[in-house]
C-alpha cells in the first residue's frame, strides 16, 4: 500500500517536477507574441491560400487553398501532440528533442527557457512557422497531385523533416552550438520549402502541357490581395521572432518593411525595363521575394543591409522564375523554388555580409569578421542535403501508401475543383 502511495503521489507531482522554471512571464512580450502567432496563423489559410490560388488555373483554385488550409489543421494538431516537443524538447545529441513537452501538457504557467513568454505561447508562435513551411510546399506540384497524397505527406514531412531541421537551427541543436543566425527561418522557413517544393516537383511529371501552352491565372487581384496579407503578416513573422516587444522586435519590423518593398520595386523595375510593363503580380512576387530574403537577417541587419538584400532578392527571384525554371525544364508551379528557395539562401548569406554587431550577436564581412559567413553556409549546405534527402523518402513513402502521387490525365484536364472537391470557385 505504501508503494502505491508513493508511485501514485510521484505520478502526480511529476508533471510540474517536468515544467518547473525559475523565470517569471512578461505579460507585455506574451501579449506581442500572441498577437503576433495570430498575424502569421493569418499567412497560410487566408494569405498563402489566396497568393497561391489566384495563381493558379481557375479550375484548380480551390483545390489549391484546400492544400494550405487542411495542412494548417494537419500540423495544428501534430504540433500539440509530439512535434513541439520532438522540436523544442530538450536536446538529443544535437539531431532531435525529447519528449519533454508530449501532448503540452505541462503547467500552464512554465516559462519557456530563455525567454519571459509561457511554453504555451511560445508553441502557438512556432506551431504558425511549422505549418506555413509545410503549405509553402504545395506552391510547386498544385494542379497534378491527389489531395489523399498531399495529406499523407504533410504528416511525414512536417514530422521527419521541419521537426528536425527546426531542432537544429533554433532547438538546441547543432547548428544552435555552432552559431548560426537565423532569426526568424531562412534555413527552416524558407530554404526548407524551396527544397523540399523543388525535389518534389522533379519527381513527378511536370503538368500536362507546361511549356507548351498558356496556363493564366485564375485571378491575379486574389493574388494581389493574398499577397498584401502575407505582407501584413511578415511582421509578425519577424519581429515576433524577436520573443519580446522591445528594440530587437521594433528592427526586425523596419527591415522587414524595407526588404519587402525595395524587392517589389526592383521586380517591377525589372519588368518595366525588359517587357515594357509594369504588372501587378510582379510587383506583389518582388514583395514577397524581398521578405523572405531578410527573413533570417530581420535581427542581424540594419537599414541599408535590409535595401540591398530586397534589391537583390527581388533580382534573383525575377530571372529564376522568367528563365532558370524554363531552361532546365522544371515545373515549379508557383515558383516555391525561385521566391523561397533561393532567396531563403540569400538571406542567409547577406547574414555573413551585411550582420551589424550593434544589433546582434553576429558580425559581417563589411563589420570586420568572416567567421559568421562560414558558419551560414555550413547551415546552408547541411540543409539543403537533408531537406533534399528527406523529402525524397517523404514522397517515397507516400506513394507507397496512397498508390502513386499523381492524379490521372482526365482528373487533371477536368480539374481538381470538379474531380476532387465538386465544387467551383468561380461560377462563370
Amino acid at each position: 500500500m505504501r508503494k502505491t502511495a508513493l508511485f501514485t503521489l510521484l505520478f502526480s507531482i511529476l508533471p510540474a517536477a517536468c515544467f518547473a522554471s525559475g523565470g517569471t512571464i512578461d505579460s507585455g512580450d506574451t501579449a506581442w507574441l500572441l498577437i503576433s502567432a495570430a498575424l502569421v496563423m493569418m499567412m497560410t489559410p487566408a494569405g498563402l491560400a489566396l497568393f497561391y490560388g489566384g495563381m493558379t488555373r481557375s479550375k484548380n483554385i480551390l483545390n489549391s487553398m484546400a492544400m494550405s488550409f487542411v495542412t494548417y489543421g494537419i500540423v495544428s494538431v501534430l504540433w500539440v501532440l509530439f512535434q513541439f516537443s520532438l522540436t523544442f524538447g530538450g536536446d538529443i545529441h544535437g539531431i532531435i528533442g525529447n519528449l519533454r513537452y508530449l501532448f503540452l501538457s505541462g503547467s500552464i504557467k512554465e516559462v519557456f527557457e530563455g525567454t519571459h513568454v509561457s511554453v504555451m505561447a511560445f508553441a502557438a508562435f512556432q506551431l504558425t512557422f511549422a505549418a506555413i513551411t509545410t503549405a509553402l510546399i504545395s506552391g510547386s506540384i498544385v494542379e497534378r497531385v491527389k489531395f489523399s497524397s498531399w495529406v499523407v505527406f504533410s504528416i511525414i514531412w512536417s514530422t521527419i523533416v521541419y521537426a528536425p531541421l527546426a531542432h537544429w537551427v533554433w532547438g538546441g541543436g547543432w547548428l544552435t552550438k555552432m552559431g548560426i543566425a537565423d532569426f526568424a527561418g531562412g534555413l527552416v522557413v524558407e530554404t526548407c520549402s524551396g527544397i523540399a517544393g523543388l525535389v518534389f516537383a522533379l519527381m513527378i511529371r511536370p503538368r500536362r502541357g507546361f511549356n507548351k501552352t498558356a496556363m493564366p491565372p485564375s485571378s491575379i487581384a486574389l493574388s494581389a490581395f493574398g499577397g498584401a496579407m502575407l505582407w501584413f503578416g511578415w511582421f509578425g513573422f519577424n519581429a515576433g521572432s524577436a520573443i519580446s516587444s522591445g528594440a530587437l522586435a521594433s528592427n526586425a519590423f523596419i527591415v522587414t518593411n524595407t526588404a519587402g518593398a525595395m524587392g517589389a520595386l526592383s521586380w517591377m523595375a525589372l519588368d518595366w525595363l525588359i517587357h515594357k510593363h509594369p504588372t501587378v503580380l510582379g510587383f506583389v512576387s518582388g514583395a514577397v521575394a524581398g521578405l523572405v530574403a531578410i527573413t533570417p537577417a530581420a535581427g542581424f541587419v540594419n537599414n541599408a543591409g535590409a535595401i540591398v538584400i530586397g534589391l537583390v532578392a527581388g533580382i534573383i527571384s525575377w530571372f529564376a522564375t522568367g528563365y532558370l525554371k524554363y531552361l532546365f525544364k522544371y515545373d515549379d508551379s508557383l515558383d516555391v523554388f525561385g521566391v523561397h528557395g533561393l532567396n531563403g539562401i540569400w538571406g542567409m548569406i547577406a547574414i555573413g555580409l551585411f550582420a551589424d554587431p550593434k544589433i546582434n550577436f553576429a558580425k559581417g564581412i563589411f563589420y570586420g569578421s568572416f567567421h559568421q559567413l562560414t558558419i551560414q553556409l555550413i547551415g546552408v549546405g547541411a540543409t539543403i542535403s537533408f531537406v533534399a534527402i528527406g523529402t525524397f523518402i517523404s514522397v517515397k513513402i507516400t506513394s507507397l501508401l496512397t498508390n502513386g502521387i499523381r492524379v490521372d490525365d482526365e482528373t487533371e484536364e477536368k480539374g481538381l475543383d470538379i474531380a476532387v472537391h465538386t465544387e467551383k470557385g468561380f461560377e462563370l
